[in-house]
């Protein structure tokens, strides 16, 4: 079938982080026609609205980039090895001048609603406004850190001070010296915003609900010969990361709790890990941390250890110490996180147990304790993979609502398509591996340009995933997620990849843990079985299952 309407635009991509630029270029390579609208003022995605202090990567500045630009890595500079947020947005906005990718963005555009019309075969986005485009393929590149999880406390209202949400930090700069602060959170970002406002806020209160496994990052600025390595190495840079389960330019060890019997040598390879800083100690140390019970639980009390070791006050840093295992929940990295509570102006608060509600001069806990503040900041993390696409009124085919469809269950096939969604394509949202999203972006986008170009070189006006497709896909990913030990302690540890940090969200796998090269081994083999498990329309509207020239 071709719809008897012309659309606006061949394509239409709603967000202009890394997934909308990248989405943005590949369009251009087809030569088809796209709109990218963004809510921010400018492009970043996550980048853009998370300006809060202190806020940066936690993977490595050499596979932080985009493999689609490589002209650009003689040009573009990061100059730590985990860049801030400041400097991430500003080597995205590079890209998208050095493309002229900026007069195809809306900026200050959200949008609302996205319906897709049967009898014309033809997507209608529309923003905040009420103002309608419509395109033949719609391209969901909102990212999967994007919708705020709001602040669930009664008394907000209430509250007489300023308060903040790091997922929205304003433009302007916003002054804690010597104000009374709390922080509500201890994830990645309360990791990383807490160390430095304890330097300048007189007061620092922070409440924790769950604790973290936070490992040092080791930062460090990146010179000028250590800038000419990277540039040299990047291909092989990029190549390791690619065959990275995670994504990431590192190295098994081959070594595991089964060959490696000295406990001596087991504690040298957990220290050499924790030296080296980031993800390198859980990637680079015991490669069984992730499905062997006695290895995880070795690695799990060398970290309640070290925490113990850094921590002075020994009551702070029980609970500060997980109690779940390792990798239940993602490990945050930290720049000097555990050392903030070393200072007498830093007071942690454990709300494990308790309840806590707003009142007008600050927070009080169910057991009564009271807590005045100036300045109240919510680092709550966020309503992960789905969260964008369900608040958006997303309509497939019949006039399916994506949010109910999800509800209970999060469908997709390889987290590229969704069943009743025609000629919708999902870019780094559920069900894409786990790990360094620039990684997992281009192979993904380049697997939804290839399948782009199959269908206008045929013709092909409509792309739906079979049921069976999406069945078989859903069965691998739950056997892969159920293959680690991380099934059940990351539900009860409020893990996100889960879903578990939303109240009244649907447990479910949000992420791939099967790996990128299988993930990439998933997609290379429908493309070259020429799509076998779609189910395509002919501009006469007869279906076939495959390419109709194979």
């Amino acid at each position: 079938m071709r719809s008897s309407k012309k659309a606006d635009y061949d394509a239409i991509v709603v967000g202009a982080g890394f997934s909308g630029i990248r989405s943005l270029w590949e369009l251009g390579q087809l030569g088809l026609t796209a709109k990218c609208f963004e809510a921010g003022s400018d492009v970043g995605g996550a980048w853009y609205w998370n300006g809060y202090p202190g806020a940066r990567t936690d993977s490595e500045a050499w596979v932080y980039v985009m493999n689609f630009v490589p002209e650009l890595k003689n040009e573009w500079n990061y100059s730590e090895r985990y860049p801030s947020q400041q400097e991430v947005q500003r080597y995205l906005s590079k890209v998208v001048d050095h493309f002229n990718l900026r007069k195809s963005i809306e900026f200050e555009t959200r949008i609302t609603a996205a319906h897709y019309s049967d009898s014309e075969n033809i997507w209608t986005i529309t923003t905040e406004a009420g103002l309608s485009t419509t395109c033949r393929y719609f391209l969901a590149a909102s990212g999967p850190l994007s919708v705020a999880k709001a602040p669930p406390f009664a008394g907000l209202e209430s509250y007489t001070g300023e308060w903040y949400q790091t997922s929205t930090w304003p433009t302007q700069q916003v002054n804690f010296q010597g104000k009374r602060v709390a922080i509500v959170g201890t994830g990645a970002t309360g990791v990383q915003i807490i160390p430095k406002l304890a330097n300048v806020a007189k007061e620092l209160t922070v409440f924790q609900r769950t604790p973290n496994y936070v490992l040092p990052g080791r930062n460090y600025a990146i010179d000028e010969d250590h800038a000419t390595e990277i540039k040299r190495n990047y291909d092989s840079t990029w190549d390791r990361a690619s065959t990275h389960p995670f994504g990431l330019a590192m190295k098994s060890s081959g070594k595991t709790v089964e060959n490696v019997t000295d406990t001596n040598e087991i504690k040298q390879i957990l220290d050499a890990g924790w030296e080296s800083g980031g993800f390198h100690f859980q990637f680079e140390t015991l490669d069984d941390l992730f499905s062997n019970q006695k290895s995880n639980d070795i690695a799990s009390e060398y970290l309640r250890q070290k925490i113990h070791a850094v921590v002075q006050d020994p009551e702070t840093a029980k609970i500060l110490s997980p109690k779940y295992p390792f990798l239940s929940k993602r490990p945050p990295c930290g720049h000097f996180y555990y050392e903030a509570y070393n200072r007498p102006n830093v007071k942690l608060v454990d709300i494990s147990k308790d309840d806590m509600v707003l009142y007008e001069k600050g927070i009080r806990t169910k057991s009564g304790a009271e807590y005045e503040f100036d300045i109240i900041i919510f680092a709550l993390g966020f309503d992960a993979a789905t969260g964008a696409l369900s608040e958006m009124d997303v309509k497939g085919s019949q006039g399916t609502s994506l949010g109910d469809h999800w509800a209970k269950r999060v469908e997709t096939f390889a987290g590229v398509l969704v069943p009743g969604f025609p000629n919708m394509f999902l870019v780094c949202g559920p069900h894409v591996p786990f790990g360094n999203m620039p990684v997992v972006l281009e192979i993904g986008v380049s697997w939804i340009g290839k399948t782009l170009r199959h269908m206008e070189k045929n013709k092909l006006t409509k792309i739906e995933v079979s049921q069976t497709a999406v069945d078989v896909w859903s069965s691998h990913l739950d056997e892969a997620f159920k293959a680690t030990l991380l099934a059940e302690s990351a539900k009860t540890s409020g893990a996100w990849f889960v879903g578990a940090n939303i109240p009244g969200k649907a447990s479910n796998v949000l992420f791939y843990f099967g790996g990128i090269p299988t993930w990439n081994a998933w997609l290379e083999e429908e493309a070259r079985m020429m799509w076998a498990n779609m189910i395509f329309s002919l501009p006469e509207g007869i279906e076939k299952r495959q390419n109709p020239n194979r």
